[in-house]
């Protein structure tokens, strides 16, 4: 599936992914992870850094979900896909590595794997707000109003 213009921008100014993934025990696991990528029209991928229980669900069954969310305008992009996780000391990690030296060069030494994500479906998801009529200029305004009484 192609990743739409809009869908696109999300991800790459708000690239913090909260990723879902299934236990061992059949359990939901939400875990966010600030390092990912666009790599194609059809593949995300995430720097795994420390992760541990997420890849260990991802080595049990390579499924996922991703949600990306712009706070300000409460617009976000919803993925499902499959992972292929390449791991520090495999062939093509010497090729990924270099687009995570650029984006997060703090990080590039803890990288122990790049998770790539196979984009199976999107859907572009809105807040309730849009539904009466609210709109973008207005989201913003609230928003900032909010986060500036938390954080003056």
């Amino acid at each position: 599936m192609k990743i739409p213009r809009v869908a696109r921008g999300i991800i790459e100014q708000f690239p913090l992914g909260f990723v879902a993934t299934v236990t061992a025990g059949q359990k939901p696991n939400l875990s966010p992870k600030g390092t990912f990528l666009i790599l194609s029209d059809e593949v995300i991928a995430f720097a795994e850094i420390r992760s541990p229980r997420t890849m260990a669900a991802l080595e049990r069954n390579d499924s996922i979900a991703v949600n990306f969310i712009d706070i300000w305008k409460r617009k976000g992009v919803a993925i499902n896909g499959h992972v292929d996780v390449v791991k520090r000391g495999d062939d093509a990690f010497g090729d990924l590595l270099p687009k995570w030296e650029a984006a997060f060069p703090s990080l590039v030494e803890r990288i122990n794997a790049v998770v790539l994500i196979q984009i199976d479906s999107l859907r572009m998801t809105t807040t309730p707000p849009y539904d009466d009529g609210a709109t973008e200029d207005e989201m913003i305004a609230l928003y900032k109003a909010k986060f500036s009484e938390i954080y003056p």
